[in-house]
C-alpha cells in the first residue's frame, strides 16, 4: 500500500501563492497518473488538477490558469504550485492516484490545510 504525505498548506491572503508537495512512499510513483484534490467545509471532495505519468496535466476550470501541477518521478514527489489564491480555494488538500472525479486508488492521507483569508 502507497503511503501519501501532503504538505505545505498554511494561511495566506487572498492573492498569495503556496507551494503544496505530495510524497509517495513505494517504487510505482512513476508509473501512476496521479491528481490533487480538495475537500472544503461541508463540500465533498473533488479532484481539480491531474497529471499522467507522462506529465501530461489537466485542470478543473476554477483553478485553471492560477494553479501549476508537476512531478519529479526520482524524488517521488508531486506538487501544486497554487497562485491568485481566492477564500473560495480555503479547503484541505489531498493527493492520490486517480480512480474518478472524487476517489482515489490508496488510502487518503491527512491532508494539508490551506486557508486563505485577510
Amino acid at each position: 500500500q502507497v503511503q501519501l504525505v501532503e504538505s505545505g498548506g498554511g494561511l495566506v491572503q487572498p492573492g498569495g501563492s503556496l507551494r503544496l508537495s505530495c510524497v509517495a512512499s513505494g517504487n510505482i510513483f512513476s508509473r501512476l497518473a496521479m491528481g490533487w484534490y480538495r475537500q472544503a467545509p461541508g463540500k465533498q471532495r473533488e479532484m481539480i488538477a491531474g497529471i499522467t505519468k507522462e506529465s501530461v496535466s489537466n485542470y478543473k476550470d476554477s483553478v485553471k490558469g492560477r494553479f501549476t501541477i508537476s512531478r519529479d518521478n526520482a524524488k517521488k514527489t508531486m506538487y501544486l504550485q497554487m497562485n491568485s489564491l481566492r477564500p473560495e480555494d480555503t479547503a484541505v488538500y489531498y493527493c492520490n492516484a486517480p480512480a474518478g472525479a472524487e476517489t482515489g486508488i490508496f488510502n487518503w492521507g491527512q491532508g494539508t490545510q490551506v486557508t486563505v483569508s485577510t
